[in-house]
């Protein structure tokens, strides 16, 4: 029995076979960053804006990140499609012409069969949504917004510089032009119960997001979190706490949502904590457990909460 609808068995039942996403850092900054916003940004993001960021700073090139990432993906999973993942920071934050160029960079490269493009919901407006939407008659389009939480408090908490509704507009905007949207959670949050977290869930089985990502909160060097947690302002889920809670996060999504990811990988030279966050497997194997042990399935609890 399949418990989730798994990312990988998604783009099976679309392409019949492997296909792999190749993480791309494009120079990207962030408004949350560069003064725009903030210059604090979200207080967890690291100098890497995500497990793919500093290539750039390393003189690497887009093309060079691809051919490395496809010859990657080639070796250890024999892989002979792809999906350009703009990763690090925000994707849409620039003008069209250079967002232009570098999808086109991308896409234009053999065996490309996709796009995805990882943003704020605040960098998103009509120009950069008709952008992406002309994509969609040649290539899988996925428009990846940063929610966290359904929650103000906790948005204003972790100074995340939008709204919830900035990104309920966001959504409705990208589903008119036709474009998948993977949601971004973490849970874990300063101050939010699991009730918070399970009213996340129900937030967006009703705005009907295709996909989501879910993270745990962790700890890196170098941001503001850091310094709550060493001052003894933070506490991180233990990993059992974590494992139910995404298990009840995924109860109570439809069982048609595609689950993009169940647990992060942060850099483990520069986690702070939790640890356990270094052993990916064995969470994701816990996980498995859990399922069987609970006889539970995403979308269980969807058509009582709604």
């Amino acid at each position: 029995m399949n418990r989730y609808r798994s990312y990988n068995s998604y783009l099976r039942e679309i392409f019949g076979e492997r296909v792999q996403k190749i993480s791309l850092d494009a120079g990207f900054t962030c408004p949350n960053r560069d003064g725009t916003i903030s210059r604090g940004g979200c207080i967890y993001c690291d100098r890497r804006g995500s497990g793919s960021g500093a290539m750039t700073q390393r003189g690497e090139s887009l093309d060079e990140q691809i051919i490395r990432g496809m010859n990657w993906a080639r070796k250890k999973y024999g892989a002979s499609r792809f999906i350009a993942y703009f990763q690090s920071f925000t994707n849409t934050y620039g003008p069209v012409p250079r967002l232009r160029d570098l999808y086109d960079r991308a896409l234009k490269h053999e065996g490309m069969a996709g796009l995805s493009v990882g943003t704020r919901p605040d960098c998103v407006d009509e120009a950069v949504l008709g952008l992406l939407a002309t994509y969609r008659e040649d290539f899988l389009v996925w428009l990846e917004l940063g929610l966290q939480s359904a929650h103000d408090s906790t948005l204003l908490q972790i100074n995340r510089g939008h709204d919830v509704a900035c990104f309920d507009r966001a959504v409705a905007e990208a589903h008119a032009r036709g474009l998948n949207l993977c949601a971004h959670v973490i849970l874990g949050l300063p101050g939010e119960t699991r009730e918070m977290m399970m009213e996340t869930a129900r937030h967006l089985a009703v705005l009907a997001v295709e996909g989501v990502k879910i993270h745990a909160l962790y700890v890196v060097e170098g941001t503001p979190l850091t310094e709550i947690y060493n001052r003894g302002g933070y506490r991180c889920l233990e990993r059992e706490e974590y494992v139910d809670l995404v298990l009840d996060f995924l109860e109570r999504l439809p069982p048609s949502l595609v689950i993009h990811r169940l647990t992060g990988d942060p850099m483990p030279d520069e986690l702070v904590a939790p640890l356990w966050m270094r052993e990916k497997s064995r969470t994701l194997n816990l996980m498995n457990k859990r399922f069987e042990e609970r006889d539970s399935f995403q979308g269980r609890s969807f058509n009582i909460d709604h």
